[in-house]
């Protein structure tokens, strides 16, 4: 069949012309075919296979393209890139792969067609489209891919064992697509990657980070993440989220099991945010939990400081997984450390002193707390379900009146240490955090406002009773 209506973008009429003027049988080939296919819009990248130099056509396009593009050129693997209004396209010749145990880097040779779709790592990813002048738009489809599509099937062109052996990265690929396309793995691939999950050690943290950001992109991460637990994979890499699964039960006294609450969280919270840096803050809100799970004969099961120590351990995790050790961790971090404030507030009397802390403590990021715990309610009883809900809006409400009267979010003293150092005649000195600290605090106790005169009058009566002398 022919799908000329594919290929309606200019760009790919002049790709059609370079590869006749240099007598090159060329294709597109990949994710634009296949989300051509699922109706998925727009596709920013654009893969191009031809029998032949893959950077001579890429040259030769750009050479026909406005301002004339700058080609990147990858020599190693016979690749070209360039850019053309907002789209990314890759050219490569047709080429074999063969693989060494310990690497996923492919010893490169030129191919055929019938090769380099072998070497695919899905059928649906081996679609393609030829550019050929008489056959313009005609589909080349060896492993039924299209049917695969149709029935949302994720399989591999070859043997699974080999295409996952061979690449272990393919295997959080299968994941990764199964999560955001909502297909399903065929059995024999899926027990595939469950077979080679040890080779994904040799798969770099960053390849296996950019999966995981895209599988809790998704509209329901819990689906990659199951498969992930399932097939053995998740344990090699996040050890702290298999950590937290299964029940224990001590004279009758359980706790619930803590994996499958996350991911419920996990996919609540996607529900409301398409923030990444949120999201994993729910992927990873209750790691704490393992390492400080204990049992109490008069109490049951508790988790004291789960939300500490899970706040140390995204640092280590975002260290080991060679994740940015940065303002997005650091974010992370406070999530997973408060997370249990507000929780806390919408089950007691939402005093004005709790709100101005926590408005004070979670600064600009309150929004995002009260989010990330409105998620964490996951109870299946729908009068509790309903209450929480209720009780965290009168915290919310509380926040928006106790912030316009107080104004505490990213807190500034009325009254700067500079001041105090000028009032009393002081050097640098412990007195003046002292001073600073005690203002703080009757400010967000509600003893005095949040305006100047006022602390400038609790500064100087703080003072007299340190025993500084007004000058």
């Amino acid at each position: 069949m022919n799908y000329k209506e594919a290929l309606e973008h200019n760009i790919f009429g002049i790709i059609s012309k370079s590869a006749k003027a240099l007598e090159l049988d060329t294709y597109v080939i990949g994710g634009f075919v296949r989300d051509f296919f699922l109706k998925r819009g727009t596709h920013k990248d654009i893969d191009i296979v031809t029998i032949g130099s893959g950077i001579a056509l890429a040259k030769h396009v750009s050479e026909q393209l406005p301002n004339q593009p700058k080609v990147q050129i990858f020599k190693t693997y016979g690749t070209a890139m360039l850019r053309y209004e907002d789209i990314d396209i890759e050219f490569v010749g047709a080429r074999k792969e063969s693989y060494s145990e310990n690497s996923r880097n492919p010893i490169v040779k030129s191919g055929t067609l019938e090769d380099d779709q072998n070497r695919r790592d899905f059928t649906i990813n081996a679609l393609a489209l030829d550019l050929h002048k008489d056959r313009f738009g005609n589909l080349l489809d060896p492993f039924n891919g299209l049917k695969d599509l149709e029935n949302k099937i994720i399989k591999t062109p070859l043997n699974p064992d080999i295409t996952y052996s061979d690449d272990p990265l393919r295997m959080l690929r299968a994941i990764r697509f199964a999560t955001q396309l909502n297909f399903d793995i065929e059995k024999a691939s899926l027990d595939a990657i469950t077979r080679n999950h040890k080779r994904i050690k040799i798969i770099t943290n960053e390849r296996i980070v950019t999966e995981l950001h895209k599988i809790l992109e998704s509209k329901r991460p819990s689906v990659g993440f199951l498969i992930l637990e399932q097939t053995g994979l998740l344990q090699h890499i996040m050890p702290e989220l298999t950590a937290l699964k299964g029940v224990e039960d001590v004279e009758g006294q359980r706790h619930k099991d803590n994996f499958y609450h996350t991911l419920e969280v996990v996919d609540n919270s996607a529900k409301h945010t398409d923030d990444l840096w949120l999201r994993w803050a729910a992927l990873l809100h209750d790691i704490g939990k393992a390492p400080t799970k204990k049992f109490n004969k008069k109490v049951g099961w508790t988790f004291h400081g789960h939300e500490f120590e899970g706040s140390k351990m995204v640092y280590r995790l975002f260290k080991r997984l060679k994740m940015p050790l940065n303002d997005k961790m650091k974010f992370v971090q406070k999530m997973v450390l408060m997370s249990s404030r507000p929780i806390v507030l919408a089950q007691d009397i939402v005093t004005d002193s709790a709100v101005r802390r926590l408005v004070f403590d979670a600064g600009d990021y309150v929004e995002d707390l009260m989010t990330l715990c409105e998620a964490d309610i996951t109870t299946k009883n729908p009068n509790k379900f309903q209450k929480y809900h209720n009780n965290f809006k009168i915290v919310r409400d509380k926040i928006i009146e106790v912030e316009a009267r107080d104004k505490v979010r990213n807190f500034q003293p009325p009254v700067s240490g500079e001041e105090i150092m000028i009032a009393f005649n002081l050097k640098p000195s412990k007195e003046i955090g002292i001073i600073k600290e005690t203002i703080k605090e009757a400010i967000l106790e509600g003893d005095i406002p949040n305006d100047y005169e006022a602390a400038y009058n609790l500064m100087l009566k703080t003072g007299k009773a340190l025993g500084l002398k007004q000058i």
